[in-house]
């Protein structure tokens, strides 16, 4: 009604009843996503324990007691249903990701609300209501469909991208190519975390652009068409997203990337702006829930102040000693570490200190990583030996960047966490405004002091 409404208008009218019809047809389709994931079968069955089916939606995780994993059930019992549950496992051989298992499950719901993570509504925004605790389990097939091509481009890449490796630098690898973090020793995890480098460990824009890059650099020197490099790099995200999974910052990336391909291939301009925005309408079209995960408030914090900060704390480190290759990490890190504080302060309680140290330190390694990872599992299945030698000299630059988060991670006071994490990003706001703000060279080089004044200050109270 709206549209044909707007038809018989011209100018800023039509344009009013446009929004108003595309915000009234949002409502209504966040009205219908929102009523499929509150739903659920499950629920009605707390209690009762009985055989069932389940496809593993995600790579499992070891717990204290038991292994955990994102399942889609398939039947419970009696029922026939299609609905995602978190299921419990004995620890022990975990199910790969992708198989069709059978057991028998009791149905619980989630725990209540403890040391400050509510783990049933952290569920509950992915769909999920119950807790399935089973017993023995047994594989007896394979998914299909997209779920199961998803599977096999996953177990392709994992296979290839450190051949010949084991223990942490074959871990290491595997997070940064496919973000699969599950396997890394908890003591790593927290040093990543306590070193403001878990980031690395999560699928970004980054990956997508080497990948992109990569393929059209291949597709000039072979003498191939832009067009049919550009169709490349559709074809190499979509199959990149599918092996990683639908995380956000996948998502976005992966949306950011092909929409710069459409756009090239369609004669169109970029805006990497309207990218940023399509991929969050997608995000939330498909989960509205998804507008209070942190991984997305992070993912969309960071791109945005890489968008706007960046360009202008690279301009005025001009000024300064930093020589050119340190001066885009270090800007990029200043930036996201300030945006995604105030995030990680209100979801987590905790704030990393020196992640602007840890960034820089760990940049120089992470193409490296990325492209020779996905370089060996290209050429793996053709030559063997030439992906092991491959990975032999990857597990190096994995060694670096675990060394990079166990030397920053463990440096006094790598974290700070209630009313010391309000003084740091206090402070950090008076030494960025003073930078980006003051003009007049005197202004600036006094407003500077009294920031640097207010740093040796808060790292007198921190470590007073």
């Amino acid at each position: 009604a709206g549209a044909l409404v707007a038809a018989t208008l011209e100018g800023p009218p039509r344009m009013a009843v446009l929004a108003l019809a595309l915000l009234g047809a949002g409502w209504l389709w966040g009205g219908f996503r929102l009523d499929a994931l509150d739903r659920s079968v499950l629920v009605t069955r707390i209690g009762h324990v009985d055989r069932t089916l389940a496809e593993v939606a995600a790579p499992a995780r070891h717990g204290q007691f038991a292994l955990r994993l994102m399942v889609e059930v398939r039947t419970f019992g009696s029922f026939s249903l299609n609905e995602p549950a978190l299921l419990e496992l004995p620890l022990g051989r975990a199910p790969p990701q992708g198989a069709v298992i059978e057991t028998v499950a009791e149905v619980k719901p989630p725990r209540p609300p403890e040391n400050g993570f509510d783990e049933r509504a952290w569920l509950g925004r992915q769909g999920v209501h119950v807790v399935l605790h089973g017993r023995a389990w047994s594989q007896i097939g394979r998914r299909h469909g997209i779920g199961g091509l998803a599977d096999g481009l996953r177990r392709f890449v994992r296979r290839g991208i450190a051949p010949g490796l084991k223990g942490e630098r074959a871990t290491l690898i595997a997070g940064v190519v496919l973000g699969s973090d599950e396997s890394l020793s908890k003591d790593l995890q927290d040093r990543f975390r306590r070193s403001g480098l878990y980031h690395l460990l999560a699928v970004s824009g980054q990956n997508v652009a080497i990948i992109a890059g990569a393929i059209l650099l291949l597709a000039a020197l072979a003498g191939i068409p832009r067009w049919l490099g550009e169709l490349g790099v559709l074809g190499a995200i979509g199959s990149y997203v599918l092996a990683v999974g639908l995380q956000p910052s996948v998502v976005r990336a992966g949306i950011a990337g092909a929409l710069a391909s459409l756009a090239w291939l369609a004669s169109r301009p970029r805006d990497r702006w309207y990218f940023l925005l399509v991929a969050a309408a997608a995000l939330l079209a498909w989960n509205p829930y998804n507008l209070l995960e942190p991984g997305f408030q992070l993912s969309f914090a960071a791109v945005g102040a890489i968008f706007v900060l960046v360009p202008r704390i690279e301009r005025r480190l001009e000024g300064y000693p930093v020589p050119r290759l340190l001066a885009t990490p270090v800007a990029v890190s200043t930036a996201c570490g300030l945006c995604t504080a105030p995030l990680l302060w209100l979801d987590f309680g905790r704030v990393p200190v020196y992640s602007v140290l840890a960034n820089a330190l760990a940049e120089p390694a992470m193409p490296f990583l990325l492209g020779l990872g996905l370089v060996s599992a290209l050429v793996h299945p053709l030559v063997p030996a030439v992906a092991e030698a491959l990975a032999w000299l990857n597990g190096w630059f994995a060694a670096y960047l675990a060394w990079c988060a166990r030397l920053v991670g463990g440096l006094p006071h790598s974290q700070v966490s209630s009313i010391r994490a309000l003084f740091l990003l206090a402070d950090a706001g008076v030494l960025a405004w003073t930078v980006m703000k003051l003009r007049r060279p005197r202004l600036r080089r006094a407003g500077e002091l009294c920031g640097a004044g207010l740093a040796l200050g808060l790292a007198w109270r921190l470590l007073g």
